[in-house]
């Protein structure tokens, strides 16, 4: 695992400042598991955090949320890995079951190939912009939640998070948030404007309040709507 960053993750990571890295059950078998893979998670998590940033914003110049401190805690819980905190104090734990469960057949490189997916998307969290003037993260309007997974998976995917088509949800919504904005998201960056990531992410400061057609039409121009796009999207991978 390489421990050296580089001069981009440098430039970068002035948005994130200090990291603490916590293991709070260090007699597990994840535990043991993830510091024979990690053994030096400072420049490892520096380094997909570049990733993640590099893949939400234009320049390291930009305006984006700055972490004051990261607090990584691998821990024994439930489930797989959350993100917490805010106003640049941000939590991400991920459990030691999970590492674990990823090495079921003794394969390093699934465990490695996990981590860093599970890391790009819960980072996506500490750095992305949400959309504003429709109401919180869990509020009513669903659009705020699907826009806010649906760009974590989208960077996760776009940084080779996941296992291409053999991930990809088949059939759905964009209201299904997740992977079916992720693969989504990409379609549209692979096959309309390389920036569209990005200027979806940045729409959530410019288009307000915001809504999926609002947010289209400021990242690819006017005549876009979610549905159409939506349609063309399923039509041309599932055929």
């Amino acid at each position: 695992m390489n421990t050296r960053l580089t001069e981009e993750d440098k430039q970068w990571n002035q948005h994130l400042l200090d990291i603490n890295f916590v293991d709070q059950d260090p007699k597990t078998k994840g535990s043991q598991i993830y510091h024979a893979l990690i053994p030096n998670p400072d420049p490892y998590i520096r380094s997909v955090a570049r990733e993640v940033m590099k893949c939400l914003y234009f320049t390291p110049e930009d305006s984006m949320p700055i972490l004051k401190r990261l607090d990584y805690i691998v821990r024994d819980a439930d489930g797989i890995s959350w993100k917490g905190g805010g106003n640049g104090f941000v939590n991400i734990t991920y459990t030691t079951g999970h590492v674990e469960k990823s090495f079921a057949q003794n394969d390093t490189a699934r465990v490695d190939f996990e981590t860093r997916g599970v890391l790009l998307h819960e980072l996506t969290h500490a750095f992305q912009l949400e959309p504003q003037g429709i109401g919180p993260y869990g509020g009513p309007n669903k659009a705020v939640w699907e826009m806010v997974e649906g760009t974590a998976d989208a960077v996760r995917v776009a940084c080779g998070g996941f296992h291409g088509e053999q991930d990809r949800p088949k059939g759905g919504s964009y209201h299904d948030g997740y992977r079916y904005i992720g693969y989504f998201f990409n379609w549209v960056r692979e096959t309309k404007d390389p920036d569209f990531i990005r200027k979806m992410n940045a729409s959530c400061r410019v288009v307000i309040p915001w809504s999926w057609d609002g947010a289209l039409g400021y990242a690819l121009g006017k005549g876009y709507t979610i549905d159409a796009l939506w349609n063309e999207y399923l039509h041309a991978v599932e055929n």
